[in-house]
């Protein structure tokens, strides 16, 4: 597989997709991507009028900065056979969002298969923040609000671990709730056996067959039930989490 998984799309400050755009350049050169199919079902409010708007403007949002990368991007919500889209497919891009609409979505349109089967054969995918979620087996490690609820909470179980994006090693100032590693302890309470990457902004997992690096300007915490968090360093090689 080869997989391009992002935590955040954007830092304070900084233009759309802008950390993130060198690694995303790079990693459609590498796999030789000019054609890139957008799922945007994430993004439920960017249009005050309807959700079909909120689409369309996620899509000119995105294609305007893969279109200055030399990469053409249309999204799926506008083909009317979206499986055949995805198989069809040179490359898969999934936006960040929430990820419960963009689960249902997925689940619902029939192309969390289809992309599953994409990936598995070899055809690039890349997402951010939900759309990194979704590489997972599930959903229960994103952070947000269940405003949907999905057919299911399975995801495209690409990785064996479930990835936290936007991770926080501490609270807000004035938050009086649980940390986010509180959060993740409780995923691993119920689930034992599934390792838990706490993906800082500014980070992301670059997976190419077997190999899998850690890139970017932050590092990652790998949570494990009944093991200390353990802090890996940009660059650092996680190949072995794949197995």
């Amino acid at each position: 597989m080869k997989l391009l998984l992002i935590s955040n799309s954007t830092n304070p400050g900084e233009p759309y997709l802008g950390w993130p755009q060198s690694f995303i350049s790079d990693f459609t050169k590498r796999h030789q991507v000019k054609n890139v199919l957008f799922v945007p079902y994430a993004g439920v409010n960017l249009s005050p009028d309807s959700i079909e708007e909120s689409y369309n403007l996620y899509e000119k949002k995105v294609a305007d900065v893969f279109n200055s990368l030399g990469l053409k991007l249309k999204s799926i919500h506008t083909e009317t056979d979206q499986v055949k889209a995805v198989e069809n497919a040179d490359c898969i891009a999934v936006g960040g969002g929430n990820t419960f609409h963009l689960v249902a979505m997925m689940h619902t349109t029939g192309i969390m298969h289809a992309i599953r089967q994409k990936a598995l054969s070899g055809s690039p995918f890349m997402g951010w923040s939900a759309g990194a979620n979704v590489a997972c087996p599930t959903l229960r490690t994103t952070n947000d609000m269940p405003i949907i609820q999905p057919l299911s909470f399975d995801c495209l179980n690409l990785v064996p671990f479930q990835i936290n994006p936007h991770y926080l090693d501490a609270n807000p100032t004035g938050h009086g709730g649980e940390t986010r590693q509180q959060r993740i302890e409780e995923f691993l309470a119920i689930n034992r056996s599934i390792n838990v990457l706490g993906l800082r902004e500014s980070s992301l997992l670059d997976i190419d067959g077997i190999s899998m690096m850690l890139k970017g300007n932050r590092g990652m915490r790998l949570f494990r039930f009944g093991h200390e968090p353990l802090e890996f360093e940009p660059e650092s090689d996680l190949s072995s989490l794949l197995r």
